[in-house]
């Protein structure tokens, strides 16, 4: 068992630049952090391990993607010789990571996400280097809900059946929005698998001129009345066998006879268990996809915007599918580091606040990169002695230099005869 060491004093070796870990935890600011956790009692009773600590050891863990305690105590053992240059005194053991995922409370590290969102999301993430897009994609809010499965079912409870095993698996669902024009989650709230989504649909957070896109899951009469009211558009995916009474019914044409659009305005009625008769007004918007092969039916309470741009806005709700996908490719999230609800909630908020960072380099690089590929690249170079912009921006650069050396200076063979 790793024994928790201090360590006293920093090696004594020539550093030509910071660490790449160095570097990336640099956008963090390391009082506000501590304030942070004291505000929420973080650091009560604590004498070395404070949460500046536990961050910086979870993120090396996160961004080299490390399945177990074990591995992390080992990889830092391995690196002590560097670990005082990432402000680490300490050499944690895994009791004292396991301890301290018990201990402090996942509420510190959902504050620090969203003060480091607040920081970045403007300045840096709603990325302006696109190119020309549409003038609704700054108001477009997207919200949607992923599982991540556990071990246990004790934990957060599970909904549905392994189709082969009929075991029911625990899950916590990431229920998340984000802003369209920037990729990284601004709203997240954490329940069991079983929980519906629709709850997350709150007209009183949203302003008018807002626009909504969701998935089926989140259709409430209620609330869509309330986001009429109050000037904020909604597009979603229709569920079948929904009762409505048609006012209007028009259908356009491609000039080969084939259906185009068709548009229906329509009225919903609904009583809530309060006997309160709801009665909302919205439009169907009806059109083939083509790759799907079947026909795919919208719902929106905007009556006059051309039906291609709602199209358009409904097909952007994919860029938080991407941003679900990029998050368990390039991150842990099938081990946990620990058992407990507390431990599990840490290590997502964590893979939240890892991904933020990343996306934060990745737009202020000139060079484009995939995600997968900068979080790939940042893995393999986490602890080497380089600048992160240099190296990202121009990778081949170390290469060429030493190609021009050895064609500017050839080595000499020697002959056994004049």
């Amino acid at each position: 068992m790793y024994h928790q060491n201090r360590i006293k004093q920093c090696p004594k070796v020539i550093i030509l630049s910071d660490t790449n870990n160095n570097q990336i935890i640099k956008l963090l600011d390391k009082s506000k952090i501590l304030r942070i956790s004291r505000q929420h009692g973080g650091e009560r009773y604590i004498k070395r391990f404070d949460s500046w600590t536990h961050l910086v050891v979870m993120l090396y863990a996160d961004i080299k993607r490390f399945d177990s305690l074990h591995e992390i105590s080992a990889s830092l053992q391995a690196e002590a010789r560097k670990l005082c240059h990432l402000g680490i005194l300490i050499m944690p053991s895994r009791s004292t990571l396991s301890d301290a995922n018990r201990r402090c409370s996942e509420s510190i590290f959902e504050a620090i996400y969203r003060d480091l969102y607040d920081t970045y999301h403007y300045r840096l993430l709603s990325d302006s280097r696109r190119g020309k897009t549409p003038k609704w994609m700054k108001r477009l809010q997207i919200i949607d809900s992923t599982t991540i499965t556990l071990f246990s079912n004790l934990i957060f409870k599970g909904v549905g059946r392994h189709p082969k095993t009929g075991k029911k698996k625990g899950g916590i669902k990431v229920h998340t929005v984000i802003q369209a024009n920037e990729g990284v989650p601004s709203d997240i709230k954490f329940t069991s698998a079983a929980t519906n989504d629709s709850f997350m649909l709150k007209p009183s957070l949203l302003n008018k001129g807002d626009i909504v896109a969701m998935d089926r899951a989140y259709l409430d009469y209620g609330k869509f009345e309330k986001l009429t009211q109050i000037g904020v558009i909604y597009v979603t995916k229709m569920k079948k066998r929904l009762k409505y009474r048609i006012q209007e019914d028009m259908m356009y044409q491609t000039p080969d006879g084939l259906m185009e659009v068709r548009l229906q305005k329509v009225i919903f009625t609904k009583e809530q268990p309060n006997k309160e008769i709801i009665t909302h007004q919205a439009r169907i918007i009806t059109y083939p996809d083509v790759s799907k092969r079947k026909l795919i039916s919208l719902l929106t309470n905007d009556m006059d915007t051309d039906p291609s741009e709602i199209i358009a806005i409904y097909r952007q709700r994919w860029a938080i599918e991407m941003l679900f996908k990029q998050i368990k490719q390039n991150f842990p999230l099938k081990y946990f580091y620990g058992e407990r609800a507390n431990a599990i909630k840490i290590q997502i908020w964590v893979t939240l606040i890892a991904n933020l960072l990343l996306m934060v380099m990745q737009r202020s690089l000139k060079r484009s990169w995939s995600f997968s590929g900068l979080a790939t690249m940042v893995r393999i170079t986490l602890m080497y002695y380089v600048d992160f912009y240099s190296l990202f921006n121009h990778p081949e650069k170390d290469w060429e230099t030493r190609l021009k050396a050895t064609a500017e200076s050839p080595s000499i063979q020697l002959a056994f005869f004049d």
